[in-house]
C-alpha cells in the first residue's frame, strides 16, 4: 500500500474520498467538526504541493436520491473556514458539469463533490459510475478509514480505474496503530470489550482469542456470559440463541490460555431509564425484575488490577449504559484506568469514542479511532476492502 508521500502530486488532480458524514443539528449546523479536522493533514498537504484537490464523500443514507438536507454544502462551507481558502461545491459528485469545473481547476484549489450517495450505484459498487468518478482523477487517495469496510464505488470501484492510488495520512495512521496493538503489540495485551450484543462482536471475539492475553468484558453483552454459566441476570438483556456458543468462549478461552474477566457487581435498576430505582448488587443478586445497567465499584476495582500491568490496551464498547449519569461511572472509571495506564492505548470508535469524549480523558489516549465498524472488522482478522484495494 503507497502513502501519499510517495506521490508527485504538482499540477495532478487528486480525488481524495475523505469521510465527511458529520452530525448536524435542524438548523445544517455541525454539532462534531473531529471527521473534517481528521482530515486536514491530507488535505493541507496535497494543497502545499500544489495539487488540484477534489474531496467525495458520504453524507447520511439518501437512498439513491437528491436529498437537500443530505447535501454536503455545510460542510464545504466549515471546511473553506478551516482552510481559509475557498472550496468549490460540485453540482454532482459525476457527470459533464462536474468534468468541467474540474477541467478548470488551477493548482492549489478545491472542490468538493456533491453526495455519492444521491446515487445507488456508490453503494452497488457500479463499475460505470466508478469509471465516471475516475475520469476526474490522476491520483486517487483514500482517507476514509470509517468507510473502508464498505465496498463501495467510491472505495473500492474507482481504486480499480486509477493506476496512481494511495493511503492518506487518516488511513495510515489508523492501519498502523492497529498493527501496534493486534498485530505486533507490547504484552501483556488487555482487551476490553463491551457494548450491548454478542452477536455484533461474536467475530472479533473468536479472534482476539489468538490474540490477547486478558478479555475483559462488560456491558449488557457480559449478560449472555454469565448466564451461560448459570448466573440468573434478572430482567437484564441478554441472547438466549448465543447462550451455548458464549459458553463455547469461556472454554475456548481456558483452553488458549487467556484470562477472562466478567463483572462481579452491577448497578441494577427496575427500568431503564434515568429516574430508575438503582442500587449495587452481586453478580448473583440481581432482583428478578430488575436488569444490570453498569458494572459496579467491586468490577471497576477488578477491572482496573487487570489493566493495571498492561502494556497495550484495545477497547471497544462502553461498560454500561453511560448515556445516563446513573449508569455512567463504570464506564467513566475505566476511561481513567485506561487514560492513566503506562499503556499504548487505542479506542475502537463510535460509542467508546464518545464515552472517554464525556469522561475528559481523550487527550490521555493513545490513539482514538475514527471508524467503529472498520475497527470491528479489523478485529475480526479481516481485511478491509477500501485498504485491499490500494494494492
Amino acid at each position: 500500500m503507497k502513502t501519499l508521500r510517495e506521490l508527485s502530486l504538482c499540477d495532478k488532480r487528486v480525488l481524495v474520498r475523505v469521510d465527511f458524514n458529520v452530525p448536524m443539528d435542524e438548523h445544517l449546523q455541525i454539532t462534531d467538526d473531529i471527521r473534517i479536522r481528521t482530515a486536514l493533514p491530507t488535505i493541507r498537504y496535497i494543497l502545499e504541493n500544489k495539487g488540484k484537490l477534489i474531496l467525495c464523500s458520504h453524507m447520511g443514507r439518501p437512498k439513491g436520491k437528491r436529498v437537500e438536507a443530505f447535501s454536503l454544502a455545510p460542510v464545504g462551507h466549515y471546511l473553506q473556514g478551516l482552510l481559509g481558502c475557498p472550496v468549490r461545491l460540485a453540482p454532482d459528485c459525476v457527470g459533464e458539469a462536474v468534468e468541467a469545473m474540474v477541467a478548470g481547476m488551477r493548482q492549489g484549489e478545491v472542490v468538493l463533490l456533491e453526495n455519492l450517495r444521491f446515487h445507488t450505484e456508490e453503494t452497488d459498487n457500479d463499475r460505470a459510475f466508478a469509471e465516471k468518478l475516475a475520469r476526474l482523477a490522476d491520483i486517487y487517495v483514500n482517507d476514509a478509514f470509517a468507510a473502508s469496510h464498505r465496498a463501495h464505488a467510491s472505495v473500492v470501484g474507482v481504486a480499480d480505474c486509477v493506476q496512481e492510488k494511495a493511503a492518506g495520512f487518516l488511513l495510515q495512521t489508523e492501519m498502523e496503530y492497529f498493527h501496534k496493538s493486534m498485530d505486533e503489540p507490547v504484552r501483556p495485551l488487555a482487551a476490553l470489550v463491551g457494548g450491548a450484543k454478542v452477536s455484533s462482536k461474536l467475530g472479533a471475539l473468536r479472534n482476539m482469542l489468538d490474540r490477547v492475553d486478558r478479555l475483559i468484558i462488560g456491558g449488557a453483552m457480559a449478560n449472555t456470559f454469565l448466564k451461560s454459566m448459570g448466573v440468573d441476570v434478572g430482567a437484564s438483556k441478554i441472547e438466549e440463541d448465543l447462550l451455548e456458543t458464549a459458553k463455547q468462549l469461556l472454554a475456548d478461552a481456558e483452553q488458549k490460555g487467556v484470562k477472562v474477566f466478567l463483572p462481579m457487581d452491577f448497578v441494577a435498576a427496575d427500568s431503564f431509564s434515568p429516574d430508575a430505582v438503582v442500587k449495587n448488587v452481586t453478580f448473583r443478586d440481581i432482583p428478578k425484575n430488575w436488569m444490570a445497567l453498569d458494572i459496579g465499584p467491586a468490577s471497576v476495582l477488578y477491572f482496573q488490577e487487570a489493566l493495571s500491568d498492561a502494556r497495550t490496551i484495545v477497547w471497544n464498547g462502553p461498560m454500561g449504559a453511560f448515556e445516563m449519569d446513573a449508569f455512567a461511572q463504570g464506564t467513566m472509571a475505566l476511561c481513567r484506568a485506561v487514560a492513566s495506564s503506562h499503556a499504548l492505548s487505542i479506542i475502537g470508535g463510535g460509542d467508546s469514542n464518545a464515552a472517554v469524549k464525556k469522561s475528559g480523558e481523550e487527550k490521555n489516549i493513545s490513539y482514538m479511532s475514527t471508524g467503529g465498524g472498520a475497527f470491528l472488522e479489523l478485529m475480526e482478522g479481516k481485511t478491509l476492502p477500501g485498504v485491499a484495494a490500494l494494492g
